[in-house]
């Protein structure tokens, strides 16, 4: 009996020989079995023709990307199209006790094909969701090794009738197996698919699991639940179902009283292992729930109000550092806790998910994650149902479902974003299509598109220095921030409500989520991007170094999040992008993330400056917003205490004057702000009789931490 992967240890192997040999000896049904194909690869080119190669060049590490080839099969800077990459695995597997085999390619794109021991098994032209086939009709004897070939394309190549993640700030599109490989094996009754869905207010789960049986008899599927960290059992029970010939939907409640929740602060997680007379499947889950309330979302039934960033990981991947990186569970896992340092809780997977892996190491350190689907279309080019009009929303749906399905158990993952920016009409209908698939119905968002419904949340991408991007278009007078920031709140703006009204003109009044705004990237090198250089030029024509103009990303970057947060005029703000690419070269990057070095995440210093404090739980914005005052003169204006968190704050807070080598105070005054609130207060002082250039700052005490509003002002 041998059971081999070249991924596994020999010491491993050995075990696991002896650990079946023990239940074949007692008679026994042996238990499922799960190998990682993960590894090195063989890798070889070819056209578009369906033939598989004769020579295999290359190796190649899986999960990633066809450019990680050794030796390279393609010039650095090839444009994918027209060819055709196949990968391939010899493995050895002990089946002959096995009733499933099942193979699961968790995500490869574009236009998978899948051969075994020379014999196409199947194909998925899907790009972003699971590839799942039965594998053991095609297998060898125990004992003989097995031949794996799995063939994918390129995006320019894919049918009009599927999602080919069309970005155009992307440049590559880099085919490759990106995300894990590995072969499950078990006896039946074999449990396929489990979805939990917990239901906090009636302290219980929903567990809805699919069953391969082929008999006829009452089916036992036991449960148990664990919690994740003391592997204490919590929970255990007998569910019974009748069994059948085809796949069986066991659908039961368990109780589950005295359960932690799971919450970005206290991502507290559990395991729920059903087991059948020969199968046994675990998954993990939190105790959780969010949904949209008015213009806010609550989570566990509390107002929680979500700050974040971005992560577009197709990007990233096109990024000439990249690398590895996207598959290096510790630096993913450094990754993720740089954002917790940022002060945020909530990132959007934006146009694309990433590797299943990433999803893991949310649910374990805490985000909520808004998850998108890799569709995005220009208005001005007729939209998406132009750019792709072999689309409907039953084939789209279809595509939702098994999205769904893949991320379903994680509590990290708390909105379906079925699009980015795109007005159709056929995603809202693959919305209702799909949306009864989660049992425990999140709200989802349609990009620029009209809601589904009332509970799901619109975007917002109020890019406010955009204006600036015509040429010669200046500030008016009086300076850009008098410009741009009212004072007063200004509602969210590029949504739905101003593309897509509704026919009677009323207002889309759900919750409203700013994932994107400011319009002011800057390259990892401190230079302008495409969309960046004439808003530079045109508003802040003084910034000739790298340096001066990461200050000036920062400084406004930081002051659009004191504003849209003062205001509350949102249930999330959600900064673009944490992580990204970085093109200064041609062909040059539209867009850019915040770190100036990739491998050590060092972020940009001025980001960590000015943006770290604006998104800090209790945050204060300064609504001042001349950029000139003579000297002497008594001004008067708002300042803004945020808060976030679900306790009182109240402390002090000044105001000063730097600038000229000196800091002058202004005044001292005691302050609060209720949990979950903003509170306003009016001051007055009167400036110094002085010239030059100064800052205005209002500052805070929170843990420790001084919490500052800044506002750059020349006194004449």
């Amino acid at each position: 009996m041998k059971i081999f992967n070249k991924n596994l240890t020999a010491i491993k192997c050995s075990v696991t020989i002896g650990w079946l040999l023990l239940l074949s000896s007692c008679n026994t049904a042996p238990e499922r079995v799960e190998l990682s194909l993960n590894g090195t690869w063989q890798l070889a080119k070819a056209g578009l023709r369906d033939e598989v190669p004769e020579v295999f060049p290359s190796t190649v590490t899986v999960p990633g990307l066809v450019d990680m080839a050794m030796p390279a099969l393609d010039a650095q800077d090839s444009s994918y199209t027209d060819a055709r990459y196949f990968y391939k695995t010899n493995f050895q597997l002990n089946h002959k006790d096995y009733d499933v085999v099942q193979l699961k390619i968790n995500k490869a794109k574009y236009h998978t094909r899948v051969y075994l021991n020379d014999t196409l098994i199947g194909e998925h032209t899907r790009s972003f969701i699971p590839t799942e086939l039965d594998i053991k009709p095609f297998l060898l004897p125990e004992y003989e090794e097995n031949e794996l070939i799995i063939s994918i394309g390129c995006r320019s190549n894919l049918p009009d009738t599927v999602i080919n993640g069309f970005d155009v700030e992307k440049q590559r599109y880099i085919p490759g197996i990106y995300d894990d490989v590995s072969i499950t094996m078990g006896h039946k009754p074999f449990i396929r698919d489990i979805q939990v869905a917990p239901n906090i207010d009636e302290s219980n789960l929903r567990v809805q699991v699919a069953i391969d049986s082929e008999v006829r008899d009452t089916i036992e599927i036991g449960y148990a639940i664990k919690a994740l960290n003391s592997q204490q059992v919590v929970v255990e029970g007998i569910h019974k179902v009748a069994g059948s010939t085809d796949l069986d939907i066991a659908d039961f409640i368990v109780p589950f009283p005295n359960h932690s929740l799971w919450t970005p602060e206290n991502p507290f997680l559990y395991e729920l292992t059903l087991k059948t007379a020969a199968d046994k499947k675990t998954t993990r889950f939190g105790m959780r729930k969010l949904k949209t309330a008015g213009r806010y979302a609550e989570l566990n039934n509390e107002t929680y109000f979500m700050r974040g960033t971005n992560v577009c990981v197709f990007r990233f991947f096109e990024d000439e550092n990249r690398a590895d990186l996207p598959w290096d569970k510790a630096w993913v896992i450094k990754l993720h806790n740089r954002f917790k340092e940022m002060n945020w809780n909530t990132i959007r997977y934006s146009l694309g998910p990433p590797p299943k892996m990433w999803y893991d190491v949310a649910d374990s350190l805490g985000f909520l994650i808004q998850n998108e689907y890799p569709i995005w279309t220009f208005l001005g080019e007729g939209g998406f149902d132009t750019i792709q009009p072999g689309i409907t929303s039953d084939q789209l749906a279809s595509e939702y479902k098994i999205w769904m399905k893949d991320h379903v158990n994680h509590p990290c993952v708390v909105i379906w974003d079925a699009q980015n920016e795109s007005v159709t009409d056929t995603t809202g209908l693959a919305i209702e299509k799909s949306r009864a698939y989660d049992l425990s119905d999140r709200p989802w968002d349609n990009g620029w598109s009209a809601p589904a419904r009332k509970s799901d949340f619109i975007e917002s991408h109020p890019y406010m220095f955009s204006r600036f991007t015509e040429e010669g278009r200046k500030p008016k007078e009086g300076g850009v921030r008098k410009e741009l920031f009212k004072w007063g709140a200004i509602e969210p703006f590029t949504n739905p409500n101003n593309l897509v009204p509704a026919e009677d003109g009323s207002r889309y009044e759900n919750a409203n989520i700013i994932n994107e705004y400011a319009w002011l990237w800057i390259n990892r090198d401190g230079s302008t991007t495409t969309l960046t250089d004439t808003v530079y030029l045109n508003v802040f024509p003084e910034a000739q170094t790298g340096e001066e103009r990461f200050e000036i990303f920062a400084r406004y970057t930081g002051m659009l999040t004191e504003y849209w947060r003062a205001h509350r005029k949102a249930a999330g703000i959600l900064h673009f992008s944490a992580l990204s690419y970085s093109r200064p070269d041609a062909p040059r990057g539209q867009t850019s993330d915040n770190f100036i070095d990739l491998t050590n995440l060092e972020y940009e210093p001025h980001f960590l400056e000015y943006v770290k404090p604006a998104f800090n739980p209790v945050g204060i914005m300064i609504e001042y917003w001349a950029m000139e005052v003579k000297g002497g003169e008594e001004i008067v204006f708002p300042v803004y205490l945020t808060n976030d968190t679900n306790k009182q704050w109240s402390g002090k807070m000044r105001l000063s004057l730097k600038g000229e080598g000196q800091e002058i105070e202004l005044l001292e005054v005691s302050a609060e702000v209720v949990a979950l609130s903003s509170s306003i207060d009016t001051l007055s002082v009167v400036l110094p009789d002085l010239e030059g250039e100064f800052e205005l700052v209002g500052t805070i005490n929170y843990e420790g931490n001084e919490i500052s509003s800044i506002r750059e002002i020349e006194l004449r």
